[in-house]
C-alpha cells in the first residue's frame, strides 16, 4: 500500500453523529430524496494526536442526473479549515483527513470577483476542462458580497466573548486572542459599540457597552485578562447574547464574536446541546463569529456553532493570521446577504453524473431553496464565496448545441426576512483548463490540495507537482500574498505520492 500523508494513531472515539442539513442520524438523502449511505454524515472524532475533535464526515460522491438532477446547497462562509490545517503542516505534523474541509479551503482565499453594484450579491460562473480528469469538466460558481466602505457600514453592537478559562494559558491561545481582538478594536469606528464577556468557572461581564473611541481603555481591560479555572461556555453564550440583545441596534451590526478553543466541561456542553441553544439565540437576529485558537481545539463544535449562528468560524494559527482574519477581512464582521443558497439543475442530455465538491455539511434538500424558514450561510462585504463541480458529460450529443447550466440563488437582506431569487446561466462550453479564468485554474488548484490530503476517490490524476504550477499561473490577482503563502505550505508536502 502506498505511504499517504496521514496514517491513523490508535483509536477513534465517535461522541456523536450529525448528518447534513438539521437532520439527526441514520441514512440522509440527495436532493431528490435518493438514499445514499452515510452521505454527508458527521460526529465528534477524536484522535490521540492532539489535533483536537474533528466532525467525521463522507464526501460527496457522484450522483447520476436522471435519479436527481437537482442539486441545492449552503453558501459557507468559513475559512477556518485552512488555517487549521495550515498550522498541523507548518508544526510538522500530517492532519488527519476531518480537519480538511475543501469548501473552506477555497473560501480562505479572496478571489477576483467583480461587484455588479445592483445587488447585494454578484454573481459569476464558468465551466471548463477538468485537470485531474481530462473526460470530465469543473463548474466554477462565484459569488461576491456587496462591496461597502467602512464609513457606510450599519452602525456595529459587538459583544466580545472571551474564554479565559484554564485550557486557554498556553502562549498560542488566550495571548493570540488578546493580540487579535486589540487589533479588531482598533478597526471599530468611534460610533461603533462593543462590551466584554469572560468566561471561566462562570461568566462575568468585564466591560459593559462601550462607545468605539474609548478603543485605549477597551484594549486595556483585554489586556489585563487571564486564564484559569474551568469552562461555562453555555453560560458566557447566556450572558454575550444578553448584552447584545439589551443593546440591540435596530437596523445595526449586532454580533457575538466567540474566542475559545471550545473546551466547554461546565453545564451544557455537547455538541447537540449547544447547537440548540444557538440555533434558539439567533432568533434574536444578532450573528455569531466564532475564532478558534490552539494546537488541540474543539474544532467541530465551533465550525458547527458559527453554521447554526448566522456566522462564520475562523482560525488563528500563527500571528500573521491575526492581520488577516482582524483587519483585511474585517469585512467578514458586516453581513450584507443571509441565507444564501444555491440551486443548480442539471440537464441529462448534457451530464450524466455531478459531484459538488466540498460543503459536505451545508447540503440541502431542495424543498428547502425556496423555504425561508431554512437557515443558510451569510456573506459579508465584499466577501467572495467560491463553489465547484465536477460534471462527469453525456457524450451522446453535440453538447455545443445545448443551453447553459442554469443556476438558482436566494439570500435576504442582512436585516429582512423574505428572500431574493437570483439567475445565472453558464454557458456550456469547452474551455481547456489552461485557458480558463485565472479564478477558475486556482480554484481547481485549491480544491486539489484539499482532494489530496484527504486522499479523497475522486482525486483523480491530480498530483502534488501540479499545484504550484496551476497556482503559477494564477497569480496576478494577490492582494495580500496569501497566494504566494500557498505555494510556501506545499512544498512543505511535496513528499506526498
Amino acid at each position: 500500500m502506498k505511504k499517504y500523508l496521514y496514517v491513523f494513531l490508535g483509536s477513534m472515539l465517535i461522541i456523536g453523529i450529525y448528518s447534513c442539513s438539521d437532520n439527526i442520524g441514520g441514512t440522509s438523502y440527495n436532493n431528490d430524496g435518493i438514499g445514499i449511505e452515510n452521505f454527508g454524515k458527521s460526529g465528534n472524532y477524536n484522535p490521540e494526536n492532539n489535533q483536537g475533535k474533528l466532525n467525521e464526515f463522507v464526501e460527496n460522491p457522484f450522483i447520476h442526473v436522471k435519479d436527481a438532477p437537482i442539486s441545492t446547497f449552503s453558501v459557507d462562509a468559513d475559512g477556518g479549515s485552512y488555517a487549521h490545517v495550515r498550522g498541523i503542516i507548518n508544526s510538522g505534523e500530517t492532519p488527519y483527513k476531518y480537519a480538511i474541509r475543501v469548501e473552506e479551503f477555497l473560501n480562505y482565499f479572496p478571489m477576483d470577483y467583480r461587484d455588479n453594484g445592483q445587488n447585494s450579491i454578484s454573481l459569476n460562473g464558468e465551466v471548463s476542462e477538468c485537470p485531474w480528469n481530462k473526460q470530465h469538466k469543473l463548474i466554477r460558481i462565484g459569488i461576491k458580497g456587496r462591496d461597502l466602505e467602512k464609513e457606510d457600514y450599519p452602525l456595529a453592537n459587538f459583544v466580545l466573548l472571551i474564554d479565559v478559562s484554564g485550557s486557554m494559558k498556553s502562549k498560542n491561545k488566550l495571548n493570540f486572542i488578546k493580540q487579535g481582538f486589540a487589533k479588531f478594536v482598533d478597526q471599530m469606528r468611534d460610533k461603533d459599540r462593543l462590551a466584554i464577556v469572560t468566561y471561566a468557572g462562570k461568566s462575568g461581564v468585564l466591560l459593559p457597552s462601550t462607545p468605539g473611541f474609548k478603543k485605549s481603555y477597551i484594549k486595556s481591560q483585554i489586556n489585563k485578562l487571564g486564564a484559569g479555572g474551568s469552562t461555562a461556555g453555555a453560560e458566557g453564550i447566556n450572558t454575550a447574547y444578553k448584552i447584545v440583545e439589551d443593546n440591540y441596534i435596530q437596523d445595526g451590526n449586532n454580533r457575538v464574536i466567540l474566542g475559545t478553543d471550545g473546551d466547554f466541561n461546565v453545564g451544557i456542553s455537547s455538541q447537540d446541546e449547544l447547537i440548540k441553544l444557538i440555533e434558539e439565540k439567533r432568533k434574536s437576529g444578532s450573528y455569531l463569529t466564532t475564532i478558534g485558537v490552539g494546537k488541540y481545539l474543539n474544532e467541530a463544535m465551533l465550525e458547527q456553532l458559527a453554521n447554526k449562528g448566522n456566522g462564520n468560524y475562523e482560525y488563528i494559527d500563527r500571528v500573521e493570521e491575526m492581520e488577516k482574519v482582524f483587519i483585511n477581512d474585517y469585512n467578514k464582521f458586516l453581513t450584507v446577504a443571509k441565507d444564501v443558497k444555491v440551486q443548480i439543475t442539471f440537464n441529462s442530455e448534457i451530464v450524466e453524473k455531478y459531484r459538488l465538491i466540498g460543503y459536505v455539511n451545508r447540503l440541502l434538500e431542495k424543498e428547502d431553496f425556496e423555504n425561508d424558514t431554512v437557515d443558510a450561510g451569510e456573506i459579508g462585504a465584499g466577501q467572495t464565496i467560491t463553489a465547484l463541480y465536477e460534471i462527469i458529460p453525456n457524450n451522446i450529443l453535440d453538447q455545443r448545441a445545448l443551453d447553459a447550466f442554469s443556476i438558482d440563488f436566494r439570500y435576504k437582506e442582512f436585516n429582512e426576512d423574505i428572500s431574493k431569487k437570483l439567475h445565472l446561466d453558464v454557458i456550456n462550453n469547452t474551455t481547456k483548463f489552461e485557458n480558463s479564468s485565472e479564478n477558475m485554474i486556482f480554484s481547481a488548484a485549491v480544491a486539489s490540495f484539499g482532494m489530496i490530503l484527504f486522499d479523497s476517490e475522486y482525486k483523480g490524476n491530480t498530483s502534488i507537482s501540479l499545484i504550484p504550477i496551476w497556482v503559477n499561473n494564477a497569480m496576478s490577482y494577490d492582494p495580500y500574498g496569501y497566494r504566494k503563502d500557498f505555494l510556501k505550505l506545499i512544498e512543505k508536502v511535496k513528499w506526498v505520492k
